[in-house]
């Protein structure tokens, strides 16, 4: 299983958007509509593959009305989202899983709103140092929010931010 959430623009309200266009509502007709987040619309797919074709063919409505089309996949993560750009690498095997987290989009969450994205790269957690200990990564912390949504991007997104 698969998860999509599109966040809309501001000033806009999504769900209107999309459902109040023949096309779009037709490509999520199939689709259990819910909204987890203030002006958002989120759904379940049965895979990533599937994920990323159902934004491909809603990009006409992704690119007026979305500010980021995010997928959630518990193959990589079961807390963590990708960026499209980065669901659509590894369902085309350009990127294996193991290989994302580095790079981050991390979103606050106020008032059932997501807010303030910024980017940042995963921190090291340095433990018990010595022959074979593995390093492990933390999210960085954001003081001023209590809950953060965490997406994972791509080099190339990360460095355009």
């Amino acid at each position: 299983m698969a998860q999509v959430c599109l966040l809309g623009k501001d000033g806009g309200e999504l769900r209107f958007e999309l459902l109040s266009r023949e096309t779009a509502r037709e490509a999520l007709a199939t689709y259990d509509l819910r909204e987890p987040y203030e002006n958002t619309l989120a759904l379940s797919t049965v895979s990533i593959g599937a994920a990323v074709a159902l934004l491909n063919d809603l990009n006409w409505y992704v690119v007026r009305f979305v500010r980021d089309a995010l997928v959630q996949t518990d193959s990589v993560s079961e807390t963590e989202w990708l960026s499209r750009e980065l669901a659509a690498e590894i369902r085309d095997g350009d990127v294996s899983p193991e290989g994302t987290g580095e790079y981050l989009r991390l979103y606050g969450l106020e008032e059932n709103r997501l807010v303030d994205p910024i980017h940042a790269r995963r921190e090291d957690v340095t433990g018990e140092s010595g022959a074979g200990a593995e390093a492990e990564t933390a999210v960085p912390e954001r003081e001023e929010y209590d809950e953060l949504l965490v997406v994972r991007v791509t080099e190339s997104e990360f460095r355009a931010a």
